[in-house]
Formats: C-alpha cells, sequence, structure tokens
C-alpha cells in the first residue's frame, strides 16, 4: 500500500488543521492506521491509531483530547484533526499502516507496529 499525507502547512497558535492520508493499492480496511510525528531535532513520537474498522481509537496520553484520528474506508483515506494548535505540535506528520495481527495491539504506539509508511507532511505552528 502507498500512502500520501497532504494537508499540513503554517497555522496561528490555537488553529485547526485537519490531515489527510489517501492511500492506494490494497484497501485501506486491511490495515489499521496510525500518525506519527517528529519535531525536529527529536525522536519520531506515536500520535494516534485506529483499527481497521474504526472500532478502537488509540492516542498518545499528551495528545488525547486535541487529536482525533478517523477514517472512511470507502474513500481510503485516513484524517488527523487537530485543535488548539501549539508551537511544539510543529512537526513532520506522517500517516502510517499495520497488516492486521493478533498482537498489533501491544505494539501500536511503537514503529515496529507499523508496515508502511508515507513521506510526512508538515505542520508549522506561529507563536
Amino acid at each position: 500500500v502507498q500512502l500520501q499525507a497532504s494537508g499540513g502547512g503554517f497555522v496561528e497558535t490555537g488553529g485547526s488543521l485537519r490531515l489527510s492520508c489517501a492511500t492506494s493499492g490494497p484497501t485501506i480496511s486491511a490495515y489499521h492506521m496510525g500518525w506519527f510525528r517528529q519535531a525536529p531535532g527529536r525522536q519520531r513520537e506515536f500520535v494516534a491509531a485506529v483499527t481497521w474498522n474504526s472500532g478502537s481509537t488509540y492516542y498518545s496520553p499528551p495528545m488525547k483530547g486535541r487529536f482525533t484520528i478517523s477514517r472512511d474506508n470507502a474513500k481510503n483515506t485516513v484524517y488527523l484533526q487537530i485543535s488548539s494548535l501549539k508551537p511544539e505540535d510543529t512537526a513532520v506528520y506522517y500517516c502510517t499502516a499495520a497488516l492486521q495481527r493478533s498482537d498489533w495491539r501491544g505494539y501500536y504506539y511503537t514503529e515496529s507496529g507499523y508496515d508502511y509508511w508515507g513521506q510526512g507532511t508538515l505542520v508549522t505552528v506561529s507563536s
């Protein structure tokens, strides 16, 4: 599966953005989906994940409440809504896909839990 993230840009503190991740290849319903981000000079970190049928969502604790992950399998797209943006949200945001494995719920918050990665979209939040 190929992943293409979009929707990043320059936004002022307090603003909102909706990132999209369009997929091509096998239907997106075959995968659990996730978002990670990498801020300048920092390691990539988990943001959110959603199971293949939207039955469950998972968030990094610091991001719960301002970040919302969703998916539309009919459109082969996964979304990340970010509200009340802060300068520390400045990062490249990556979407990622995981094959459905029985133990995935033990790894959803780690990079090793995912099999395919997109190129990322840059979000810059002004202070």
